[in-house]
């Protein structure tokens, strides 16, 4: 025989678990209905590589599992402003640098251990561009191409903050790394 307080133990549980059912049958993530910049969307798309929705990435659905949380991880940046020395001292911190945000996006996407600066990416990997994610790095600056997107600190002004960009820049002094498989 069941008391009140195992009763409501099991109904709220069994309430959860209704929810929860109802909002992936919906094809609807918890993560859509909060304010948590460090929730997982992911949000995918057909075709070979990522296309830019409202300043946010959408990975090809074809893309391997690093590829979708690495694009989830650049996408949570989005919006931060450039910090010299973020994401360095704290991986979750409230802006980035270069090396910040790309140790980030790495870390998150499970193809880094710890923060690195700049010049640390020049060995990072292995060299040549990456058929999913390539890391541009030199001394005193780092930027990502994810699935044919660029994912930089530099945009149009000189220090703007971690940021999707729709073009490609020079990449003359950087060497390309990339994840081993990747």
């Amino acid at each position: 025989m069941l008391d009140i307080n195992n009763f409501r133990t099991y109904f709220s549980s069994l309430l959860k678990a209704v929810v929860l059912s109802a909002l992936v049958v919906l094809g609807v993530s918890c993560s859509q209905h909060r304010e948590d910049r460090y929730a997982v969307a992911y949000r995918s798309v057909e075709g070979p590589g990522a296309v830019l929705v409202g300043g946010r990435a959408r990975a090809p659905r074809q893309a391997p599992p690093e590829v979708k949380r690495a694009i989830a991880a650049a996408n949570r940046l989005v919006g931060l402003p450039y910090k010299w020395g973020g994401g360095h001292a704290r991986l979750n911190d409230n802006g980035y640098d270069c090396s910040g945000a790309a140790s980030y996006v790495l870390r998150h996407a499970g193809l880094l251990e710890d923060q690195m600066p700049s010049r640390g990416f020049l060995r990072y990997g292995r060299r040549g561009r990456g058929k999913w994610i390539t890391v541009y790095a030199r001394n005193g600056h780092v930027f990502l191409v994810i699935a044919g997107l660029r994912f930089d600190t530099h945009g149009t002004t000189r220090r703007d903050g971690p940021r999707w960009r729709p073009k490609l820049r020079s990449t003359r002094g950087h060497a390309p790394r990339h994840p081993p498989g990747l």
